[in-house]
């Protein structure tokens, strides 16, 4: 996944936080930095005046600069002509088309020649408006999309809403993007924070952002202008499609502690009362290690359970129960997922990959 920031010029964060922030974002590995250049509480004056120097420290650090505009990002930047080549010049690699073009623009511009990519609003798009892209041939691939960020609170979008609209671009093949807010550091001038899914607008960004990728987002971004480095941390490790479940280890014996590491698929043969890995005792026969019984205890949902040597031939099966389960003497209780992920579990359909992620 190629994961990103946000930051705004002219509005909250000093010129050297900003500066400070592509920095810490890209010893992280983040490649992608969203702005926006028609925020109506912007300073025009400090945009003007930073706008350069953000977008050098950008380039420098190799990422992708997505820039939110409208017709009136022309007036605020001095352009006179609006075309690909300006905000080439500019440094800005992909423009997200916000309001005030057409369908026939918005194809031309995506078959522009300077490499600049064209962004899709996510959160308006209509199945009418790509019916009718496909018809006028626009090249697709140099098309993707992003969910809006909402700042004001109880106007996010539902789980429902975004899953339909991501659902539509993805059956042309446009990866998709969304947000999450941050606990500190929120963006004025509401600092409520800017999440895509209004569920999120209290959420820790990480488990936010897992959510998002459960949810068939192919990319995330913080919206908020201060993230903390765990939430900057967060992001950067967020990884394809694989649901990660943020869990507390209880096991000391290293087997079971090496075979938590690995990443599974749940098997096409769903269970009742738990998510069973497809991979789990043949990744076990590689160690050419046993298990043992340690902690036999009561499994209540969520809690994360490998078969020991007593199970015999299931020795080494991995499961995150769904439905609570008595103690068994041949089942280990090394994990358990936290209260918090535990809503992650049902989207860990048959064939989907999962792993866990231990403080």
């Amino acid at each position: 996944m190629e994961n990103g920031i946000s930051i705004y010029p002219g509005l909250d964060n000093t010129l050297a936080q900003n500066l400070q922030l592509i920095q810490q974002a890209a010893a992280c590995g983040i490649r992608r930095l969203f702005t926006s250049l028609h925020i109506p509480e912007t300073d025009p004056g400090r945009l003007k005046k930073e706008l350069a120097q953000i977008l050098k420290a950008a380039r420098r650090c190799d990422m992708e600069i997505i820039s939110d505009i409208s017709p009136a990002t022309m007036e605020l930047l001095g352009i006179r002509e609006f075309s690909p080549s300006a905000f080439r010049m500019l440094g800005i690699t992909t423009l997200r088309l916000d309001y005030g073009f057409g369908l026939e623009e918005i194809t031309a511009l995506s078959r522009n020649r300077q490499g600049i990519r064209i962004q899709l609003n996510a959160s308006t798009i209509t199945g009418k408006i790509l019916s009718a892209l496909v018809e006028l041939h626009a090249n697709f691939g140099q098309i993707d999309a992003l969910h809006n960020f909402y700042p004001r609170r109880g106007t996010g979008l539902s789980e429902e809403f975004l899953v339909r609209k991501t659902s539509m671009l993805h059956k042309l093949g446009i990866r998709t993007g969304a947000f999450v807010p941050c606990a500190q550091g929120r963006r004025g001038p509401l600092r409520e924070g800017l999440p895509t899914l209004e569920e999120h607008r209290k959420e820790e960004a990480g488990l936010a952002a897992r959510h998002l990728v459960a949810l068939g987002i192919d990319s995330v971004f913080l919206a908020d202008s201060l993230p903390s480095m765990r939430e900057l941390q967060a992001i950067a490790a967020l990884r394809d499609d694989a649901i990660v479940l943020q869990g507390r280890m209880i096991t000391k014996d290293p087997v079971q502690q090496q075979l938590l590491r690995h990443t599974f698929t749940a098997r096409a043969d769903e269970a009742r009362d738990a998510v069973r890995a497809q991979e789990s005792r043949s990744i076990l026969k590689q160690f050419g290690a046993d298990i043992s019984p340690d902690h036999t205890d009561p499994r209540p949902a969520g809690a994360i359970t490998i078969d020991n040597r007593n199970y015999r031939r299931y020795m080494g099966e991995l499961q995150i129960i769904r439905n609570a389960q008595p103690a068994d003497p041949r089942v280990n209780v090394p994990a358990v997922i936290s209260q918090s992920d535990q809503k992650l579990i049902p989207y860990i359909t048959p064939g989907r990959k999962f792993s866990f992620l231990f403080d």
